[in-house]
């Protein structure tokens, strides 16, 4: 193929000109530093509270609840370690509660907590479409959890979980909800107070913003121990000097979301529709990962039985096709993502699992030229996956 076909929209998006437009200022002429008291830190403080209160008005919450951090991970991590280590102080609560599908930035960091700080992880059962029941998390609530993290959309398999449910139960039990809202804020509104949420993740390069720069959202009176010292910038939650040229941008590329969110949710969704139904139609022992209703727009995402994962993104990348997998491969040892463990795939189909992500720039054309080539690339895998296998039957 002469054109290159880019279906990871989960993974990045291109930055929008509109966007870079708005920063290229802050990187030349209005270099300053918001903390200096002259003209030209006064002019960067200007910009920062400009992006600040235009974050707010879309999240509808106060500028004073927007902490600027440098992306989603360390927003979740801030957000994770900052209430858990407060929750211990304050009341003695000890014990964190989430899900084996969450993102890695939210897993490592509650295993970590439990690794050298002494908390407790209790991990909540998920359906086999990787949802999180609203009940599951009122039963598993007592007087010793201190924090609640639940992702509003799953990266891997693209099921969204009922959030503002969940948060009312969590509400009611006076226990502080997070939410990592990476993935959905580029298709749903994010407004927190319909929401209910106590602290929620952002990460720009998710919606055509640059990457290095997110957003926690921190309810008022919520209390965190910042995990990063030094100076009191974001209101002493997030010390180091901001980053003005791509907070502008973040406040830019999220202003264009929320104005064309539904526009870009209506290209999408057919294209993703027409996606799922052909793969299952044409590709033999093909399954869809995720629920089938209640999933990202732009989302497709499947397990094929037999397959390697790293080698069908491989050969989708050599015939022009950007895609991904959830499998990892160690040295040898190849082993399905811990999503596709945690909703039940046994190895000879989660191994097998292939991300398809659409974007603003993704056309009916690229679609089409993805679902012509795909059954010959599956079948070419799998006929290499099982002469590998067959080979390391026989050396063994």
């Amino acid at each position: 193929m002469s054109e290159k076909i880019y279906l990871d929209y989960a993974a990045t998006t291109p930055v929008d000109p509109r966007v870079l437009d708005m920063m290229l200022p802050y990187f030349t002429q209005d270099f300053g530093n918001p903390s200096s008291v002259h003209r030209y830190g006064q002019k960067a403080e200007a910009a920062l509270d400009e992006a600040r209160a235009t974050v707010a008005r879309i999240l509808n919450c106060k500028p004073s609840e927007i902490v600027f951090t440098s992306c989603g991970t360390e927003s979740n991590n801030l957000a994770i370690r900052g209430a858990a280590l407060d929750a211990r102080e304050q009341r003695g609560a000890n014990q964190i509660l989430t899900t084996r599908v969450e993102h890695t930035a939210v897993t490592k960091t509650v295993e970590q907590l439990e690794k050298y700080y002494g908390f407790q992880v209790k991990w909540l059962d998920i359906d086999e479409t990787g949802m999180v029941l609203p009940k599951t998390v009122a039963a598993a609530i007592d007087e010793k959890t201190a924090l609640i993290s639940v992702m509003y959309a799953n990266n891997e398999i693209g099921t969204l979980n009922p959030v503002s449910e969940i948060a009312k139960i969590c509400g009611a039990k006076n226990v502080l909800f997070h939410t990592d809202a990476l993935q959905a804020t580029g298709y749903f509104p994010m407004e927190v107070e319909s929401l209910g949420i106590d602290l929620m993740s952002l990460g720009c390069h998710k919606f055509y913003g640059p990457k290095g720069v997110g957003v926690l959202y921190v309810r008022e009176g919520t209390q965190l121990i910042s995990h990063q010292t030094g100076g009191g910038q974001e209101d002493g939650l997030r010390a180091g000097t901001q980053n003005i040229p791509y907070i502008v941008g973040f406040a830019e590329a999220l202003r264009l979301t929320d104005m064309e969110r539904e526009a870009r949710v209506s290209h999408l969704r057919p294209l993703r529709d027409r996606i799922i139904g052909t793969v299952l139609k044409e590709v033999p022992d093909a399954q869809l990962t995720g629920h089938p209703v209640e999933r990202l727009p732009n989302h497709a995402s499947f397990a094929f039985k037999g397959v390697d994962g790293n080698t069908l993104t491989q050969l989708l990348d050599a015939a022009g096709f950007a895609c991904s997998s959830g499998s990892a491969c160690k040295t040898g040892n190849p082993e399905p993502s811990g999503v596709m463990t945690a909703i039940g795939l046994k190895p000879d189909w989660g191994l097998g699992s292939l991300r398809v992500t659409l974007g603003a720039h993704s056309t009916s054309m690229q679609v089409d030229s993805f679902l012509a080539a795909l059954p010959d690339i599956v079948d070419r895998t799998r006929n290499l996956t099982r002469d590998t296998l067959s080979g390391t039957s026989k050396r063994g």
